[in-house]
């Protein structure tokens, strides 16, 4: 059996939440307050250490009900990636795995035992992303104020979100369980931070196959006429993709 080299780290390991939701016109992520140190005051992504006999999709599932009283199963969650740089946590060597949640409008969320609030955020006030093409406004000052590495790690929940909308049919997920073309239309807008033809993107999303799935029932509140109801289908990838402009 091989040795473990003298010189072994100990390694605490937590979970850290990149939550997205539209509200109010605007791709908003879920930030906590910190009631503790470190970074007590900062804003922070909602997570905390895995417990004992807790695996991570079941500490991430914990972290969840505990922050917006939803279960996985009613949202879509899928781990985004791990950091485990040395230094990113002055109580000493933390890896930390992240999990992207994507959810329809979701109510006020309760602050957490190691939070002294927990509010629905606009990304463009959380991070300063001035890169061409990233939808995020360019006058807003570089100092994020996240706590650790939370800006990196929101920044990549974004564009793992943004990315989603192109190949696979989780736009869906930021809508209501039925929605309208036009409704869809905006949720891409928003996340991606761009302008869409409404004409070429009803006849590219009623086109791909077993993207949607009309209920047969109409609505008016789009204004107007009144515009047909969908779900999402049972499409797993779209075919062929919805593509962003390049940056």
């Amino acid at each position: 059996m091989e040795h473990l080299p003298g010189q072994v780290t100990k390694v605490a390991v937590t979970v850290d939440l990149v939550v997205l939701t539209v509200r109010d016109d605007a791709l908003c992520a879920l930030v906590v307050r910190r009631a503790v140190e470190p970074h007590r005051g900062a804003l922070a992504l909602p997570g905390g250490f895995v417990l004992d006999q807790e695996d991570l999709e079941q500490a991430a599932a914990r972290e969840l009900a505990e922050e917006t009283g939803m279960r996985p199963g009613s949202v879509h969650v899928e781990q985004l990636a791990t950091y485990g740089a040395p230094g990113r946590d002055p109580r000493g060597r933390v890896v930390t795995v992240a999990y992207l949640a994507l959810a329809p409008d979701l109510p006020v969320p309760a602050a957490g035992s190691d939070a002294a609030e927990a509010q629905w955020s606009p990304v463009a006030s959380l991070l300063a992303d001035n890169h061409p093409g990233s939808g995020i406004d360019s006058d807003i000052d570089r100092d994020a104020g996240l706590a650790f590495d939370h800006a990196e790690i929101l920044r990549d929940g974004i564009e793992r979100a943004r990315a989603k909308l192109e190949y696979s049919p989780l736009g869906a997920a930021f809508c209501a369980e039925e929605f309208t073309v036009a409704e869809l239309r905006r949720v891409y807008e928003i996340v991606w931070g761009e302008r869409l033809d409404p004409r070429n993107f009803h006849r590219k999303v009623t086109k791909t196959e077993a993207f949607l799935e009309p209920t047969g029932a109409t609505t008016t509140r789009d204004g107007g006429r009144p515009a047909q109801l969908f779900r999402r289908g049972s499409a797993e990838h779209l075919h062929p993709p919805l593509l962003r402009r390049a940056p």
